[in-house]
């Protein structure tokens, strides 16, 4: 494994490098990765205007002192402006002032006091240049700089100030249509199976809908299986509708498929909900920008907390934006805390349940904390921010939103979480932060068009989630996290190799985007959609790779036994059927060679594949390879993301690359720094990430790729890539290497 934390590494770049002058590699990359069909996929009048506009909002939450004058705010705004933000996350204000007088005040100091920043903008049409007289043949660029659209845009969002104004003024006793959902709501029970009386009246209508018959519900509830039939004198099931309504409750915690259903039900109650209130607040703010996710961690199981947040991402296709919380003391703690690696996993995680639309952190760390939240306090200097913001740019996301520009004064979170000093004075990480965001507003039209190219889809499925959340109701709580643990170790792996990767959903799969991916990796997908893998057996015909880990392919989505035997949809993908599942414990250690392995191993029995390692327990195939049509397909028979899924497993991480790679190798590398690559018409963005003290690393950029400039895209400092970068500790850099034209 390539060190990622040892300092002062000097490497120097040897064999095949790119040359910035070279002669251009003569067959440029043939993957288009089906870029039309994943910006497609969440296509709105309201996305389009993003990408026209592209707004790229820096910005951070206002927080004002008891005491401080209008003079005093207008000087916060101009400081703010000067370090390059450009909007409020939010604003708080002390009794004497209102929300709106503060906003207008922003408006007039050129900040804009929502998060959305430019995104809340009228959209720029033809009818309304000529409306303005501002001639369609300039750029987009000069045109949002024209002093007539940003006069005209700064009275439309005066206007919804105002209209807020009066809304309160007849409504005393409500709040106006807020911009922003919870990702969770109780209103038909808590957590878990927990329904109120009203939500079990509505489950019992959901079930009906959803089944249109009893005889569907049945088979869905695995009423012909023994022990789980709660039928009479051998009937099979529940006889009726009326029944069913009467005595589902009697339904043992054992059957799963019902539990999953519950998860379902409330989980499309929330969406429901946050679709009614969005249609409520669009039609009040019609140029506004909704945003929807919340306040829970992306590393939270989310069924468990009935909630689909890929269902939210989609909502928000024609109202506006996808966003996680993403503080480190709320939200880092599941993976005890490390948050350089997370960072990116989570918001990858975002923007890729929402391939094609906005995704950001509205809701994010601005300084150190330590009382408050679930973890154990955080050094958040100008390095950290860095760090985060940069993994945040990587990921795909475009302008963020931090917690806080200026810290509560007293009781819970004061002096906490802010840019700013306890006394209101600028920071490292004040000034640090307004560079990038300088450098995102520099290159947002690129920024916009700017896309990963995974090698890897990793394939993240709500409904494997629930089952898996299903079974630790009856079962051990650590059930559910399994699966997310297992998403993290694959994802470790990727990113401490370099290869680029995405998560990949059961949506996606069926709304075609398979073949973006050269690999799809499965970890810990205990249960699987019979439609799902009918689409990926023609993508391995067609030339991809499929490769699953264990626990895999124990449950259809009823959760009765996946079938795998010979002759079925499984058998012909891997050339090889399960027989058995077994468990590598005390009782019976397990390796492969040297290697130990932990957890559920599969009993594989090889037909056509052939079997490339074997378990030191009585020899049985451990790894198989099949080929099919034009592709391949691995059985990785142990739990090889999961075991990656704590830091520096180092051989565990290894290991899982060689099955899943195969030969393939990432386009790109660097040595001594993790780095990420977003890849535009113009230019090529890399980001490196230092995990450790001062050093030197050499970058290797994407080899077949010509690249005739290399900067420092924040300082604009030039980079010779045959020479060595110097990186900070816990710091990283952001280059933009610009394309032969």
């Amino acid at each position: 494994m390539k060190i990622k934390h040892r300092p002062y590494i000097v490497v120097l770049l040897i064999a095949f490098q790119i040359s910035l002058f070279g002669k251009a590699f003569t067959q440029e990359q043939k993957h288009d990765y089906l870029l039309e069909k994943y910006k497609n996929l969440h296509d709105s009048p309201m996305q389009q205007k993003f990408e026209k506009i592209a707004p790229v909002p820096v910005g951070s939450v206002y927080i004002m002192r008891p005491g401080e004058t209008e003079e005093d705010i207008r000087k916060h705004f101009r400081t703010m402006k000067e370090l390059g933000f450009t909007a409020l996350k939010g604003l708080m204000t002390t009794p004497g002032w209102t929300e709106e007088e503060v906003q207008l005040i922003a408006i007039e100091e050129g900040i804009i006091p929502w998060w959305y920043g430019q995104g809340g903008w009228e959209a720029i049409t033809d009818d309304l240049l000529e409306k303005l007289d501002i001639p369609t043949d300039m750029s987009m660029e000069e045109i949002r700089n024209h002093p007539r659209m940003i006069e005209y845009q700064e009275k439309v969002m005066k206007e919804r100030v105002r209209k807020t104004m009066q809304y309160k003024k007849k409504h005393p006793d409500r709040e106006a249509p807020d911009g922003s959902s919870t990702a969770f709501d109780p209103k038909v029970g808590g957590t878990e199976t927990d329904l109120t009386k009203a939500g079990e009246r509505l489950f019992v209508d959901w079930a009906k809908e959803r089944y249109q018959s009893i005889d569907r519900l049945n088979h869905a509830y695995n009423q012909g299986h023994a022990g789980l039939n709660i039928g009479n004198n051998g009937q099979m099931g529940f006889i009726s509708w009326d029944e069913f309504e009467d005595h589902w409750k009697q339904l043992s915690t054992k059957e799963y498929r019902h539990i999953r259903d519950i998860f379902r039900f409330k989980a499309d109650h929330g969406l429901e909900q946050i679709r009614n209130d969005v249609e409520r607040f669009a039609e009040f703010y019609p140029h506004a920008p909704y945003r929807g996710g919340g306040e829970l961690g992306l590393f939270y199981p989310q069924t468990w907390y009935n909630v689909d947040l890929e269902g939210i991402a989609d909502i928000m296709t024609d109202y506006g934006t996808f966003y996680p919380s993403m503080h480190y003391s709320w939200h880092f703690s599941r993976v005890d805390n490390e948050v350089l690696r997370p960072t990116y996993m989570q918001a990858s995680y975002a923007v890729d349940i929402f391939k094609g639309g906005w995704a950001a952190a509205w809701e994010s760390t601005g300084g150190p904390q330590y009382f408050s939240g679930s973890g154990h306090g955080f050094k958040v200097d100008d390095h950290t921010m860095t760090q985060f913001l940069l993994n945040h740019i990587a990921a795909g996301f475009k302008g963020f939103g931090l917690w806080c520009w200026s810290a509560r004064t007293a009781g819970w979170e004061a002096g906490e979480y802010s840019l700013l000093t306890r006394h209101n004075k600028i920071t490292p990480r004040a000034r640090k932060v307004g560079k990038i965001g300088q450098t995102l507003q520099k290159y947002r039209d690129e920024i916009w068009n700017a896309y990963k190219e995974p090698l890897v889809g990793i394939f993240a499925d709500w409904n494997n989630e629930a089952t898996w959340t299903a079974i630790s109701v009856h079962g051990e709580d650590d059930f559910r996290m399994y699966p997310i643990e297992a998403r993290i170790g694959a994802s470790r792996a990727m990113i401490n190799e370099d290869v680029p990767f995405e998560y990949v959903t059961d949506s996606d799969i069926r709304n075609g985007l398979a073949e973006r991916y050269k690999i799809i990796y499965m970890p810990a997908i205990i249960a699987l959609e019979n439609d799902v893998m009918n689409i990926l057996e023609e993508y391995v015909k067609n030339g991809g790779r499929l490769v699953m880990d264990m626990p895999g392919a124990w449950y259809d989505q009823y959760s009765a036994l996946y079938p795998t035997d010979e002759g079925t949809v499984f058998e012909r993908i891997f050339g090889a059927t399960i027989h058995d599942y077994q468990k590598a414990d005390k009782n019976r250690p397990n390796s492969i060679g040297e290697f130990p392995v932990e957890g559920v191993t599969a009993g594989i029995t090889p037909n056509e594949a052939k079997v490339m390692a074997r378990f030191s327990d009585q020899g049985e195939p451990a790894i198989t390879r099949h080929s099919y049509g034009e592709g391949t397909a691995v059985l990785i028979g142990y739990p090889a993301s999961h075991m990656c899924f704590e830091p520096e497993r180092d051989q565990a991480e290894a290991k899982l690359r060689e099955y899943v790679l195969g030969n393939h190798e990432s386009p790109f590398s660097s040595e001594g720094a993790i780095v990420y690559r977003l890849s535009a018409p113009e230019a090529d963005h890399y980001f490196l990430l230092n995990s450790g003290e001062d050093q030197y690393v050499g970058l290797k950029p994407h080899e077949n790729i010509h690249y005739t400039k290399a900067i420092n895209a924040i300082t604009g400092e030039a980079i010779q890539l045959n020479e060595k970068i110097f990186l900070e500790s816990h710091s990283g850099k952001w280059l933009r290497l610009e394309k032969q034209k």
